[in-house]
């Protein structure tokens, strides 16, 4: 993942926003939001000490999930989603071992152009990752002989998206996010500093 993948997204989802027009309400009241949704994960760093001489690392791979929201007023949301990456840890001796990332969040929503067809908003929140190896990492640690499984832990996200409603119910949906997972091992953990760039639908009911 570079930087330019994130600010080109950020980009395209601000002139999207900055392009819509106003309209009635998108976002009403006490109103609900299913969503499905997919996309890319960008990895870091999996142990602050190398490995048999290099650092494991968490792949850049496919995501996909669910979310549902409730909206309290035009502006203010709550979120809850759950998420889920088949990846795998690189730079691993032996070679890549296959990782399964499981994510739940509950998020805060604000909505800063619900009048609008396009309809910008803010998330930030907290949750729970955690992760399941295929098999223990092995190797070295300063010379002597390790075996390190997988863990889970709290987990911070934030984010900025648009939801386009081609009709009052049905609605298109993009998003980037970074996300702080405190560790994903059980030993010689670091923590990882990620970003999620991801699309969907969306229904109002």
């Amino acid at each position: 993942m570079t930087m330019k993948t994130a600010v080109a997204g950020l980009g395209i989802l601000g002139a999207l926003v900055m392009g819509s027009g106003p309209a009635r309400a998108q976002i009403q009241a006490d109103t609900n939001e299913l969503h499905v949704y997919a996309g890319e994960l960008f990895g870091d760093n999996l142990t602050k000490e190398k490995v048999s001489g290099d650092l494991p690392k968490l792949d850049d791979d496919f995501t996909y999930g669910i979310r549902y929201g409730r909206n309290f007023t035009e502006s203010w949301g709550l979120e809850i989603s759950t998420g889920y990456s088949k990846n795998s840890a690189t730079n691993v001796p032996g070679g890549d071992i296959g990782l399964g990332l499981g994510v739940l969040d509950v998020d805060a929503v604000w909505h800063f152009t619900p009048k609008a067809r396009t309809v910008g908003y803010l998330v930030a929140g907290v949750g729970y990752a955690i992760a399941n190896l295929d098999d223990p990492i092995q190797g070295t640690v300063k010379g002597q002989p390790v075996s390190i499984d997988d863990g889970g832990s709290f987990t911070l996200n934030a984010g900025v998206g648009v939801k386009f409603f081609p009709t009052k119910a049905f609605m298109i949906r993009a998003e980037a996010r970074y996300r702080y997972i405190d560790s994903l091992l059980e030993k010689f953990d670091d923590s990882l500093s990620t970003v999620e760039t991801t699309a969907g639908v969306g229904w109002k009911f």
